[in-house]
């Protein structure tokens, strides 16, 4: 089963640098099953929304503000308890938690941590990458552990292209790269998606130089259980 991936977000540069970079490594959005939109990401009626964190799940700025809104305080409760009991309290850059939200629509939120702490400056790191490929690796586990209750739909936004201060088209790069490793292989584990990301992007000597580069999954037999 695919899940649709919706890109969602308010600024417009960001939803050009997607169109560029999505367009022009593979295919059309029919093909790839994916949309990208302006607006907000509450209007988005989907399974899930993605929200890019901190390790410690203090919701306390950005878009993560904007869900304790409309969520209510409960929503950072549940995230930190889920970071508590399954990553004794930290939740590392290239993993991410998927809790309920009690609502209807969406019925998951998942975290995933673009820093370590609130309002850092991620523009010379892979992170966006990291996170990126770690939301949608929350999925594949989810759908794995519930196969009754898929998530078949998600909104995602920019990742780390506000507080983190990474260039859109930068951005739309490193977005790319955790999306195609998402279509194209079902990782068993965090650990593994890391290796693999860390192994296909270690050539990068420039954040600048990955605009040019084609990406080719190093993924090794092992790697898939």
């Amino acid at each position: 089963m695919k899940t649709k991936v919706v890109l969602i977000d308010l600024n417009r540069e960001m939803m050009k640098a997607w169109r560029e970079v999505f367009l022009a490594r593979e295919g059309t959005l029919d093909e790839l099953e994916l949309e990208i939109r302006h607006g907000s990401i509450l209007r988005q009626e989907v399974d899930a929304w993605v929200t890019p964190t901190n390790s410690h799940g203090e919701m306390d700025g950005g878009l993560d503000r904007v869900l304790v809104e409309h969520f209510g305080d409960i929503i950072q409760e549940r995230v930190q308890f889920a970071i508590a009991e399954q990553f004794d309290g930290f939740l590392p850059v290239g993993c991410a938690t998927c809790v309920e939200t009690g609502a209807e629509i969406p019925r998951y939120l998942i975290s995933t941590p673009t820093m370590n702490e609130s309002a850092q400056d991620i523009s010379g790191t892979v992170n966006v990458a990291l996170a990126c490929a770690a939301a949608f690796q929350a999925i594949h586990i989810h759908n794995d552990k519930h196969p009754a209750d898929p998530i078949r739909s998600v909104a995602i936004p920019g990742l780390g292209a506000q507080t983190g201060q990474v260039p859109v088209d930068i951005c739309a790069q490193l977005m790319w790269s955790g999306y195609a490793l998402f279509r194209r292989h079902q990782l068993p584990n965090y650990q593994v998606m890391q290796k693999v990301l860390a192994r296909t992007l270690k050539g990068m000597k420039k954040l600048q130089d990955y605009r040019a580069q084609p990406v080719v999954y190093d993924v090794k037999e092992e790697d898939l259980g």
